[in-house]
C-alpha cells in the first residue's frame, strides 16, 4: 500500500468520526508497514565503498596491531592513486 493510499484512509477516518475505529487500526498498521518497506531499500555500494572494504581487510591482515584510524587513513590515501578511482570518475 502506498503513502497516498494511507493518506486517503486517514482522511476517510477523519470524515467517519468515532465509527471508524477499525479503519483507524487498519490505517495505522498499513502506515507502519509502508515505512518499514521504505527503510529496507538500500543503495548499491559505490566504487569507493567497495575499494575501502577490500583494502581495509588487506591492511588489517597485514598490520593486525595497528589502530583502525591509521589503517583507514592509509587506505584513503591509496584510493587517490587507485585505478578503480580513475574508472569511477569517467
Amino acid at each position: 500500500m502506498s503513502i497516498d493510499e494511507v493518506i486517503r484512509l486517514l482522511q476517510e477516518i477523519k470524515d467517519l468520526g468515532e465509527s471508524g475505529k477499525e479503519t483507524v487500526t487498519k490505517a495505522k498498521s498499513t502506515a507502519k508497514k509502508a515505512k518499514s518497506v521504505a527503510k529496507k531499500v538500500k543503495r548499491a555500494p559505490s566504487a569507493y565503498n567497495k575499494y575501502m572494504k577490500k583494502k581495509m581487510a588487506q591492511l588489517k591482515k597485514k598490520h593486525p596491531r595497528k589502530k583502525h584510524a591509521a589503517i583507514f587513513k592509509q587506505a584513503a590515501k591509496s584510493w587517490k592513486r587507485s585505478p578503480d578511482r580513475k574508472r569511477s570518475l569517467k
